[in-house]
């Protein structure tokens, strides 16, 4: 991926999230660095509390790769560092699942062993991969749905 197409991706993140939270695109240097100055939910994996919160993140954008993870897992540690990449030069939106801690929206998804991995695509599932994965097939596959 080039650093202009990942700049790109960059920009549109940042103009949905500050579409997202009514400040205009259009607005001064100084608003919109007020809004940068902090993390977004685009730039970085959202941590999913709810089905609710899943679902309203689903509904509102394109693509969201699910990662359903546990602390304990070797290959989920393995894998952050490449979720982490995914999440800052993808056009997806990721989302993380702690299955220990949400039990019953890890149940809901499907998840029988951790790495899980789930792609949304235009509010449906699409895509599931377990085991770790690497980037190149992550990269792959949301492009097929980009």
């Amino acid at each position: 991926m080039s650093d202009t197409e990942r700049e790109r991706i960059r920009e549109r993140k940042k103009r949905e999230l500050l579409e997202k939270h009514g400040v205009a695109p259009d607005s001064t240097a100084a608003d919109s660095s007020a809004q940068t100055d902090s993390p977004t939910q685009f730039d970085s994996p959202v941590e999913i509390q709810s089905r609710e919160q899943l679902d309203r993140l689903v509904s509102e954008q394109q693509l969201v790769l699910v990662d359903c993870y546990a602390d304990w897992c070797g290959p989920c540690q393995m894998m952050e560092p490449t979720i982490q990449t995914v999440a800052s030069e993808s056009p997806a939106v990721v989302a993380k699942v702690d299955v220990d801690t949400h039990q019953s929206l890890a149940g809901q998804l499907g998840v029988q062993g951790v790495p899980t991995l789930v792609l949304f695509a235009d509010g449906q599932a699409v895509e599931r991969l377990v085991g770790a994965q690497n980037r190149a097939t992550l990269d792959g596959l949301i492009q097929q749905y980009a």
